[in-house]
């Protein structure tokens, strides 16, 4: 895999369309110029913590003995299930309590953008191929950065497509990602394969 597929992956994992709704219902009672500021902490405070599982992760694995190819298809099976609710959201995912005054890391830097997922898929990445740490790296900003600059847009962004388009969108990421899962588990699988 290479560094532009990587970046689209992590962009899908951490799915900030997905998360415009609830960053919106989050910071509702916070002053619109205190919004960006936020945002832009608690997505900087993502990109820390993922970033410390890509370089920490593999380390773990390896401690816990699990092969590349157990790896690659357990990650393809992660992805895949990530997909399918991105595909078929149910509405109660989306309701996350409303916290009193200003949100700090929990829940708009993790879970919602370093998630479980997220985390399992910088994991995966740097597990596989571990000479290729910068390019991950570099990935890795560029998705945040991305995503960072579509949730500083969320409210005119919300109000220019609708509702309705940006499920839509986010179903059709869901199907790219069903895709790079697929090909995942079917490369991990077909590596065990030839081991055996």
């Amino acid at each position: 895999m290479n560094i532009y597929s990587a970046a689209v992956t992590f962009f899908l994992v951490m799915d900030p369309l997905g998360n415009i709704p609830v960053f919106l219902s989050l910071l509702k009672q916070v002053d619109p110029k205190r919004r960006t500021k936020i945002i832009l902490r608690e997505s900087l405070i993502a990109f820390a913590i993922l970033t410390l599982f890509l370089f920490c992760g593999k380390p773990i694995l390896d401690s816990l003995h699990i092969s590349q190819e157990a790896l690659g298809i357990t990650g393809g099976i992660i992805l895949f299930l990530i997909a399918i609710k991105m595909l078929f959201p149910m509405e109660q995912n989306r309701s996350i309590e409303q916290t009193h005054g200003e949100p700090f890391i929990v829940p708009m830097a993790m879970p919602l953008l370093a998630g479980p997922s997220s985390i399992a898929t910088v994991i995966l990445f740097a597990s596989q191929a571990p000479h290729q740490m910068g390019e991950w790296f570099t990935a890795l900003a560029a998705a945040s950065l991305i995503a960072t600059l579509l949730l500083l847009i969320a409210v005119p962004l919300q109000k220019l497509l609708g509702v309705k388009v940006i499920a839509a969108l986010e179903r059709l990421m869901g199907m790219i990602l069903t895709t790079i899962a697929v090909q995942m588990f079917l490369t991990g699988l077909g590596a065990y394969l030839s081991q055996t």
